[in-house]
């Protein structure tokens, strides 16, 4: 049985074309994208008049990187403590049946960035706090955030041109090898 060449390269690049269109699509969708990290986690021992007392902190931080506004994102807590919402934003507090308590932004547009800072003390640490962030789009994605040098835009512009000529001479050698391998084989 012999492979039909002519028929394998006509059908090959429709459907090439429909996986990069599907790509395409759904990078470029309107929609909310949530992400959240931990933006700090510290603990101090304040000297006070009665003696020393533990003070424990963490922030969470909400961004929506999407292209549409995030509705109802909800910060799911398993015990809530004393908190603070920066930049001030409105938010409610209500009781989750199941115990705990969930804090509600009503909007985040494309772009917004909120930091939930919270204080509390021991024997409670910052894993027994938050439970989940989600929104009526659908969960947001946890990402682990480490800190990185920013390099200079020029340093950027170069980059970006050596992967792009990287990438064609890449292709270039591909279609090189498989036309070689096909006219070989004709």
């Amino acid at each position: 049985m012999s492979i039909d060449w002519g028929l394998v390269v006509n059908i090959t690049p429709p459907i090439i074309t429909l996986f990069i269109g599907a790509a395409l699509d759904r990078f470029l969708e309107r929609s909310s994208k949530l992400l959240t990290y931990y933006g700090h986690v510290s603990s101090f021992t304040w000297k006070g008049p009665a003696g020393n007392t533990t003070i424990h902190t963490h922030s969470v931080v909400v961004w929506n990187g999407g292209r549409k506004a995030a509705k109802n994102v909800r910060l799911g807590h398993h015990y809530l403590p004393d908190y603070e919402l920066s930049p001030s934003i409105q938010c409610t507090a209500a009781p989750l049946p199941s115990g705990g308590s969930e804090l509600v932004l009503p909007n985040l547009v494309p772009g917004e960035q909120v930091t939930i800072s919270y204080l509390y003390f021991p024997p409670i640490t910052w894993n027994q706090i938050n439970s989940y962030v989600k929104s009526d789009e659908g969960m947001a994605t946890h990402i682990t955030v480490l800190p990185t040098r920013q390099y200079p835009r020029w340093v950027l512009r170069i980059s970006r041109l050596l992967l792009v000529v990287g990438v064609v001479a890449t292709v270039y050698v591909i279609l090189t090898i498989t036309r070689a391998l096909l006219l070989g084989a004709n």
